[in-house]
């Protein structure tokens, strides 16, 4: 192989790996900053929407790299990319209409809360508070 096109390889390869750790990283000190269930919802949905496709990327391009094109790595590959996108989406709405069904607590700071008033009842104001 081409050392320039390797070592291109090399650092893609890395910035992926180092990117997707970063983003599971960060969701996980952020929640615990999150007040309430459903902000802990919202602070997971990046990681494993953005965060396991670039590692399982970074993790197939080195596979590649070091083993050659394999098919059927690629397109096992594809499936479970996009298999992470559309499950963690789902994943997100169900835990959060699951938490709110079940009576978890809304940090009274969340404005507005469409889910707690009947339709046509107005719209709520956000709270001017800090955190």
């Amino acid at each position: 192989m081409n050392p320039v096109l390797d070592l291109a390889l090399t650092v893609l390869i890395g910035v992926l790996l180092i990117g997707g750790a970063f983003w599971m990283l960060t969701a996980a000190l952020s929640m615990f900053h999150a007040r309430d269930s459903f902000s802990r919802i919202n602070v997971l949905s990046p990681a494993t929407g953005l965060g396991l496709p670039m590692i399982v990327i970074g993790a197939v391009l080195q596979h590649t790299r070091t083993s050659g094109l394999d098919p059927v790595v690629l397109v096992k590959t594809l499936l479970t990319v996009l298999a992470l996108i559309i499950v963690s989406s789902i994943a997100s709405n169900v835990l959060a209409r699951a938490a709110y069904l079940s009576g978890s607590p809304v940090d009274p700071r969340t404005a507005p809360q469409d889910l707690a008033r009947a339709p046509g009842e107005g719209e709520q104001e956000p709270h001017s508070e800090e955190r």
